[in-house]
């Protein structure tokens, strides 16, 4: 059986819409949603910085893959923000220095936790378990909910 975000495009709606709309649904409970507006930015900041500590270049691949996906996806709004984005993280991953690995690995372990108690709370297992895909859609998720209570359409 597909699940939504493997469903066939309506004529007007757009691959991130979609993918959006299935994310929400195991992200309701507004306690989870608190904790992935923390411990989503801090996992995609841990893993580029453990990325960083394995080999800086394996951290600029990850994030260039992931700028592409993201521009696959065909919102403007999203893929400028996640640019914008992910020159910060870069930066702050610079600014550990000698400490990126056990700081990423800490921000890590602690994040990870937070969004496991989350979708506890939540009662419903995270979106990545059915779509590695949806690790992805994490940073958009956040950014849709701020984008819409700053009335900006993604």
């Amino acid at each position: 059986m597909m699940h939504t975000a493997d469903a066939p495009l309506a004529a007007d709606e757009r691959k991130v819409d979609r993918l959006l709309a299935h994310y929400g649904e195991s992200h309701r409970h507004p306690t989870n949603e608190l904790i992935h507006f923390a411990a989503i930015p801090a996992i995609m900041l841990s893993l580029v910085g453990l990325l960083f500590a394995l080999h800086p270049w394996a951290a600029y691949v990850f994030v260039a893959a992931s700028l592409v996906y993201y521009a696959t996806l065909r919102s403007p709004a999203f893929l400028v923000t996640m640019l914008a984005g992910t020159a910060l993280l870069l930066a702050l991953v610079h600014a550990m220095g000698s400490l990126v690995l056990p700081v990423s690995a800490a921000i890590f372990v602690v994040a990870w936790i937070f969004q496991f108690i989350g979708h506890k709370i939540e009662g419903r297992k995270p979106s990545f378990f059915e779509d590695i895909q949806y690790l992805w859609v994490g940073p958009l998720f956040v950014l849709s909910k701020l984008f819409s209570r700053l009335g900006i359409r993604w």
